[in-house]
């Protein structure tokens, strides 16, 4: 780092928003999106159909089982997973091409491509979304009602299981109730200060 405080250069940052399902991850990544700061948001590649209230490169890239091998074989994924039997994955140009504009790339990713991301890329932020209690937790996946019961006692205990490697992340941020605003304040708030630092993060992929 050069000594002379005015010549501080700050790096863009990769920023992984992540947490158990029913934390409200999509709610402080949309409230994040309204914001001033200059993101690049991340577009996942999906391998599903595409939903009629989907749009393609906004919601996902949507592509094909056999071009998502290709990109696998080709190591052009910083992280893929299987959901419900269909691909998720993250672009590295994508992320490369975001990064060269100088813009913070955030990327919403379930805990465990959290851990891929860490791996890989040691000096990514990941940030753990949460809700104030497990009580809170488990009535609003109750609320969502979007699984069968056998499905949904499922995905609570898994989410369970997530809220134990909250350690394994650099920050953690409480998604209260009726108070997203404060989630998405505390996020920025992290990001600012990851800017300020006296020895920046560099990141490369």
């Amino acid at each position: 780092m050069s000594d002379d405080p005015y010549a501080i250069k700050t790096n863009p940052l990769l920023v992984v928003l992540s947490g158990p399902s029913g934390v409200g991850k999509d709610t402080v990544l949309a409230g994040l999106k309204k914001s001033n700061h200059r993101f690049h948001f991340v577009v996942t590649l999906n391998t599903r159909p595409k939903r009629p209230d989907e749009a393609e490169g906004v919601d996902y890239h949507f592509v094909t089982k056999e071009r998502f091998a290709e990109m696998i074989e080709r190591d052009e994924l910083l992280e893929h997973a299987v959901v419900y039997g269909d691909y998720k994955g993250i672009p590295k140009q994508q992320v490369r091409d975001a990064l060269a504009s100088g813009k913070d790339v955030l990327m919403r990713l379930d805990v465990q491509g959290a851990a891929t991301v860490r791996r890989l890329v040691r000096e990514a932020i990941l940030i753990f979304i949460t809700a104030a209690s497990e009580d809170e937790l488990v009535a609003r996946l109750r609320a969502r009602k979007t699984e069968p019961p056998d499905q949904l006692q499922l995905r609570i205990a898994e989410s369970r299981q997530e809220m134990k490697r909250a350690s394994e992340f650099d920050y953690v941020v409480i998604n209260r109730e009726s108070a997203v605003q404060d989630a998405v304040k505390d996020v920025l708030a992290i990001i600012r200060a990851e800017h300020c630092r006296v020895q920046q993060r560099v990141v490369t992929l």
